[in-house]
Parts: C-alpha cells; sequence; structure tokens
C-alpha cells in the first residue's frame, strides 16, 4: 500500500501535465484530456490485464484526434472514441491481441517518429504565440513568418519550460535532496515554474480555459456525419492504432516488472482499454491508451499492483475538481513546450541504428515521411508497403561467388579447382544468375559447390542438377555440400518427408574435448593442444566462416560496439555465448577477478581504464557491464588471505585491488547462512562498478545517465545469467524476451 500510494503520486504529477498538453494539441477541450487521465487510471487501471501499466491520454493518438476534431467536430469525434473502444472490446473477446504484435518495430517507430515530427511543427507555433496550421507541410511553409514575429512573453515562457525540461535530468541525485528530485517529474517543475514566472510578471499570454466542472459543457455524443467509408475509417484506425500502442507498452512493462509481478494477460488488457475508451467517449474525453511514460515512472517509483494507476487517476480527478483556478493560469505556450520535448523524444533516432543492422531504416523513414506528408493512415500504410517489399527483395536475395583454387605443388599435375557458393532464398527467379556463373566454368574442371541455402525450389534444383550432369558428361566432377537442410539430396533421391534441422553432433561452440570424444573417442590418448587448436580452426573455415565472411568484410574498416564488456579470464565465461552477440557487438575486457581499479588505487594499473577510456572517448559506447560469475578463483583466493596464492608475486599485487569487495562482503549481512563464494563473486560485481565511479570524468557522465552501468552474474551450474538490481543490491533472473513497446522515453535498466 505505501509503494502503491507513493507511486500513483508520482504518476499524477507526470499524467497532469501531458494529459492537459495532450488536449490542447488535439483541438478538444482541455477537460477532455482531464477526463481520459481519470477514466484512463480508475477504468483500464481497475479492469486491466497488465497491473502495472497506466493508461490514459497518449501523444501518439494527437494527430488522429486533431483531424478528427477539424473534419466532424468534437462531439462526433467522442462517438468515434466510443466505437472505436467497442472494436477494442470486440477484438479483444475474440482473443487476437497478439496478432498487433505482427506489425514491424520499424513501421511503429517510424509512426511514433512522424507523429512526434508533427507534433513539433504544430506546437513550435503555439510556442512562438502562433497558432498551428491545416497541415504539416503548412505548419513548415509558414514557420519562417512566425519565427520572424514573435509573441516576446509567450516564446520566453515557452523557452524557460523546455531549458527546465532538458536540464532537469542534469540535476545532482545524491543525497536525501538528490533523492526527492528523483521521485519529482521534470514536467511538473517546468510547468510550475512557467505559470509562476507568468503570474508575477503579469505577463498577457493565452492561458488553459477549463470549465467550472469536468462535466459542466457535457453533452450527449453525436453521430459523426460523412461517408460511411470515412466513418469506419476513423473508427479503424482510432481503435487499432490505440490498440497496438497499448499492447506494446503492455509488452514493454512486462520486460521491466520487478520480481513477483504477473505478466500481463494482453486480451484482457484490450478489452479494458475497450471498455474505458467507450466511457471516456461517453463523457467527453479523449481516446485512452497506455502510455510507456507514466507506465516506467510507475515502475521507477515502486508500484507493485494496479491500485498505484487507479489511484493516479483519482487524483487527477480531485485536483480538477479542487484547483481549478490554477490549472487556469497555465500558459498554452508552457504546455506545448512541453509536447515539443516530448515529439523530440518521439523522433528517437536510436531506433534508426538497431533498423539499420537489419536493413530495415528505409520502412522507418518511408513511415515518418508518409505520416508527415500523406497523413497518419496514409503513411502507416506506407511503411507497412515499403515492409512489405524488403521482406520479399530478402526472400529473392541471392549471393552466388566462385573462386579458383591454387593447386598446392605437391598434388602434381591436376585439373582446375573452384569453389562456388550460393547463398539465400535459391528460387527460380535466381536461375539465371545462378547458371550464368556455372556455365562459365571451363568443362573438365573439379568444383565443389556449396549450397548454403534455406530454402530451394524445383526450378532452382532442377538447374543445378542439369548442370552437374552435363560437367560430370565432360569429365569434370562436382561435390555438392549442402550446409543447412539437404533440399538437393532429397530432390535428387525423391524423399517428400518435410525436411529436418538436426543440429550437429556436436554444435561449434562445444569444448574441444566433446568434439574430440564425439569425433575419436577410441584415440588412445588426447592430441597435443596445437593439434585441437589448428583442428578448430580447420572447423572454422568450413563451416563457420562462409556465414560471418560478409559480417567481417562490413566491420573489416570500422567497429561499432555496442557494450564494454568486462568480465573475468575463466575460460568458462564466454561472453558471446551468455549473451547470444555476433563480431563487433560488444567491446570485452578479461582480467583476473574482473576488477577494476579504483581512481589512485595502489597497486598502480591502468590497464583496465584505458579499455574504458578507449570504449567511451573513441568508439562511443554509452553501457558498461561487469559480470562475475560463480566459483571464481580470485574470489576464492580472496576469501583465504592470499595465502595460496602468495607465491604468485604479480597475481598477488593485482589481487589487492579486490580487497574492498572483501570489506564489503564482511560489512553485509547477507553471508549468513550462505555460502560464501558465490556471495563475494556478487558483491565483487558491485564493487566494480561502484569503483568506475571513483574516476572523477566517468562517474560524472554515469550520474547525467549519459554513461550505463550494469551488473551480471553467470551462475556455473546452471549456465543462467542473474542481472544486478542497484537500486536493492540484488541479483534477479533476466526478464522474459519480448518485443519493444510504444516508447515515449527510454526506460532506465537495472
Amino acid at each position: 500500500m505505501r509503494r502503491d500510494l507513493l507511486a500513483s503520486f508520482v504518476v499524477f504529477l507526470v499524467a497532469l501535465p501531458l494529459s492537459l498538453g495532450i488536449a490542447v494539441a488535439s483541438g478538444a477541450p482541455v477537460a477532455a484530456g482531464l477526463i481520459a487521465a481519470v477514466v484512463g487510471g480508475v477504468v483500464a487501471g481497475a479492469l486491466g490485464g497488465s497491473p502495472l501499466q497506466v493508461s490514459g491520454p497518449a501523444a501518439g493518438l494527437t494527430v488522429i484526434v486533431f483531424s478528427l476534431v477539424q473534419e466532424y467536430g468534437w462531439r462526433a469525434t467522442c462517438t468515434i472514441t466510443l466505437l472505436a473502444g467497442a472494436l477494442q472490446l470486440a477484438l479483444g473477446a475474440a482473443r487476437v491481441a497478439r496478432a498487433a504484435l505482427a506489425i514491424s518495430p520499424a513501421v511503429v517507430h517510424g509512426m511514433l517518429a512522424g507523429i512526434g515530427a508533427v507534433i513539433v511543427l504544430a506546437q513550435v507555433h503555439v510556442v512562438l504565440g502562433g497558432s498551428p496550421q491545416e497541415s504539416s507541410l503548412t505548419d513548415l511553409r509558414e514557420l519562417p513568418g512566425q519565427i520572424a514575429a514573435p509573441h516576446a512573453h509567450t516564446t520566453l515562457l515557452g523557452g524557460l519550460t523546455i531549458l527546465i525540461l532538458l536540464c532537469w535530468n542534469r540535476l545532482p541525485r545524491r543525497g536525501r535532496f538528490g533523492t526527492a528530485l528523483r521521485l519529482v517529474p521534470g514536467p511538473l517543475p517546468a510547468i510550475a515554474v512557467a505559470t509562476a514566472t507568468a503570474w508575477a510578471l503579469g505577463w498577457e499570454t493565452a492561458r488553459v480555459d477549463l470549465p467550472g466542472t469536468l462535466l459542466e459543457d457535457w453533452a450527449p455524443p453525436v453521430l459523426p456525419h460523412g461517408p460511411p467509408g470515412g466513418i469506419i475509417a476513423a473508427v479503424g484506425s482510432v481503435g487499432v492504432v490505440a490498440a497496438v500502442a497499448s499492447l506494446l507498452c503492455a509488452v514493454a512493462v512486462d520486460r521491466m516488472r520487478p520480481a513477483g509481478v504477473p505478466r500481463s494477460d494482453l486480451d484482457k488488457d484490450l478489452r479494458a482499454q475497450g471498455v474505458a475508451n467507450m466511457v471516456s467517449g461517453f463523457l467527453g474525453g479523449l481516446p485512452i491508451a497506455s502510455v510507456i511514460v507514466r507506465s516506467t515512472a510507475n515502475l521507477q517509483a515502486g508500484a507493485r499492483t494496479r491500485l498505484s494507476s487507479v489511484l493516479h487517476g483519482v487524483w487527477v480527478l480531485v485536483l480538477a475538481l479542487a484547483c481549478g483556478p490554477i490549472i487556469e493560469q497555465i500558459p498554452l505556450s508552457a504546455l506545448a513546450a512541453l509536447l515539443v520535448v516530448l515529439g523530440c523524444r518521439l523522433m528517437d533516432l536510436a531506433h534508426v541504428r538497431d533498423l539499420r543492422h537489419h536493413r530495415e531504416a528505409p520502412a522507418y523513414f518511408a513511415t515518418l515521411g508518409g505520416v508527415v506528408v500523406l497523413g497518419l493512415g496514409k503513411g502507416v500504410l506506407l511503411g507497412i508497403g515499403v515492409m512489405a517489399l524488403l521482406a520479399l527483395r530478402r526472400l529473392t536475395t541471392l549471393s552466388v561467388r566462385a573462386e579458383q583454387l591454387v593447386p598446392s605443388p605437391d598434388d602434381g599435375p591436376a585439373p582446375p579447382r573452384w569453389h562456388v557458393v550460393v547463398q539465400g532464398t535459391f528460387t527460380f527467379l535466381g536461375v539465371p544468375k545462378v547458371t550464368r556463373l556455372l556455365q562459365q566454368i571451363p568443362t573438365g574442371g573439379n568444383v565443389d559447390l556449396d549450397l548454403n541455402v534455406d530454402f530451394m525450389d524445383h526450378a532452382a534444383f532442377d538447374a543445378v542438377h542439369q548442370w552437374r550432369i552435363a560437367h560430370e558428361r565432360q569429365g569434370g566432377r562436382v561435390d555438392i555440400d549442402e550446409v543447412h537442410e539437404a533440399w538437393y539430396e532429397r530432390a535428387v533421391t525423391g524423399d517428400d518427408t518435410p525436411p529436418s534441422k538436426t543440429p550437429p553432433q556436436t554444435p561449434w561452440w562445444a569444448p574441444w574435448s566433446d568434439r574430440r570424444n564425439a569425433d575419436s573417442a577410441s584415440a588412445a590418448e588426447p592430441p597435443p593442444a596445437s593439434d585441437l587448436l589448428l583442428a578448430g580452426v580447420r572447423r572454422y573455415h568450413d563451416s563457420t566462416a562462409p556465414l560471418v565472411r560478409p559480417i567481417m568484410a562490413e566491420l573489416a574498416m570500422e567497429q561499432k560496439p555496442q557494450n564494454l564488456f568486462i568480465t573475468c579470464v575463466d575460460s568458462r565465461v564466454v561472453p558471446n555465448i551468455i549473451t547470444a552477440s555476433g563480431p563487433g557487438d560488444l567491446f570485452i575486457n578479461r582480467n583476473v577477478g574482473n576488477l577494476v581499479p579504483r581512481h589512485g588505487a595502489y597497486p598502480a594499473d591502468d590497464a583496465v581504464m584505458a579499455t574504458v577510456e578507449y570504449a567511451v572517448e573513441v568508439l562511443g559506447i554509452r553501457t558498461i557491464t561487469v559480470c562475475g560469475h560463480a566459483n571464481c578463483g580470485a574470489m576464492a583466493a580472496l576469501l583465504a588471505g592470499g595465502t595460496e596464492v602468495k607465491h604468485l608475486h604479480h597475481l598477488s599485487r593485482w589481487l589487492e585491488h579486490g580487497l574492498h569487495s572483501i570489506a564489503r562482503f564482511l560489512e553485509s549481512d547477507a553471508a549468513k547462512g550462505e555460502n560464501p563464494l558465490p556471495h563475494l563473486c556478487k558483491i565483487n560485481v558491485i564493487q566494480q562498478l561502484d569503483n568506475l565511479t571513483t574516476h572523477p570524468w566517468l562517474g560524472h557522465r554515469v550520474e547525467s545517465g549519459e554513461i550505463e552501468l550494469v551488473g551480471l552474474y553467470l551462475d556455473l551450474p546452471t549456465a543462467n545469467v542473474e542481472v544486478l538490481d542497484r537500486a536493492t543490491g540484488t541479483f534477479a533472473p533476466v526478464p522474459d524476451e519480448a518485443p519493444a513497446g510504444d516508447r515515449q522515453d527510454t526506460p532506465t535498466p537495472s
């Protein structure tokens, strides 16, 4: 109850200014934003399937609502909201919630970025003292004139609001004062200071116009007038966009939920969103969706049940009824400035970097541009179309390469030998490309043909098979090796059983000893280590190198790792396996005990911090991970007081950097009744993260949020990885994987 009560008040502080700003930007009455916040909190919070999710008016629906208000009027828009809620209720009853997640993240993020651009272009006019135009292109065309003739007081208030919003998260967060600041979201002081400044200086500027009570001007919703097709499209756009936003938010919240909180029931949550939109539309409120900004604030404030969401709606209702005169002092330019910052956050280009790796950035930019130029519905359809073309292109992408192998002098006279690799999806569309290359191979040569394909249709098989027959008839030899499934072999033998992806007896990442036991179990004695090493290299050349060669060629001139990974030299810890990462992802520093020397530590050692400095300053890495593991020999040596390694002089000096971990271990009371070695291994991870912050240049960046620190612990017996919750100092299982949600702000991982 205490946690939920505090969290509800924090969410209320976030929701109030956002609800007012979204209502103004939507062209709706200001009271509509407050009604939607109340209904979203109380109704959706009480009935929803995601206990920590917070619903209310969402910036992502602003563009849709504004166009509906302009075309049909406000009361008819309320009817469309009500019908959209009924549509969501029907979809939830049909249990099709997960189908909405099939929309590509490239389209979703592009849609949000486009909405952000539309919001910024419109609200900048309000910040400068003008009014939004009828379209984004007109907003852009009229912007230079608006900038040339701004309203001084209005513009200053908007600029003050933006300045406070940008600086709030950079204030110090240490001590009691810093803890109190963390509980106050930036929009509240920004709006409060702008309001107080306008009131104290007596500036003339447009302010919020709030009715005496929320339902003072209430009237029943009216039916929209217009072509039935347009009305149906409007209902569908509101219902589907709100549903997708809510479902993606629920999935994102699931990823961040603390231990003990149940996973979201997406169908139940969709039904709750439908009921809430029906109630909001009937009462004259904005459309409702789950909002990641409020949900993240709810999580970070420590909420544990749905009570927090319900209470936040109650606080909005109480304030709207009791503090109307205060709300009416809020300048509209301050709310517009708040939405400008929010719109810029929606245009998070960090998504482009992730999408570029999967070659989906064109769909992102197509959706963004389409939303700005054509409108939301057409923009999303354009993005889906581009995504479909990209998927079709992948299905027909085929690479073919051939090289003549240089014969060894020991082989004597031998026919020329060629190595041909066909990679991708081999259909009739790729037949001309493959046959053209195969026909260039001289007759009489030996050909090693690697079919690294995930599918081969009959036309492709027939082309390869007929060429093989002709080539061998003229004295050549063809050896076909299929890297994945045996498409060619099954076609030759007439085997019509479904292809099965049977893994090799020993995977590529298995230890040498496992492969040796599987391949040569009868050997009298193990081969030398150098032979094992070279055998591993040969296996890499045969199976793995052809697969990673395109990636390595792309990375050959530049590396762009995402994470600095500091871990132990222990041979059982393989960072790329436990993080499912590949070449170019991790910038790895390994040392005995995954230690990080403190600033000014003795004996001095710059090796680790040289790696950190290069990672941050040159490579631009913004996430540093320290990963410990069970049964760490370095920690065992520290527990034994260093007696077992005192004859190893270099190692003994290095382990002096772990004395702070031992001191922290002795001060903790969690070791009572617990095996001391794993407890010290975990405490050591926490201590090394703290050691990083002792270096002034790095500690400042961590405090400002520019650098993120992550702690991991690998439990060797179970092969499970746990993640550190720095707030509680405990390790917990990594949440189940789920696609990212409809983000308006980046949540901070543990």
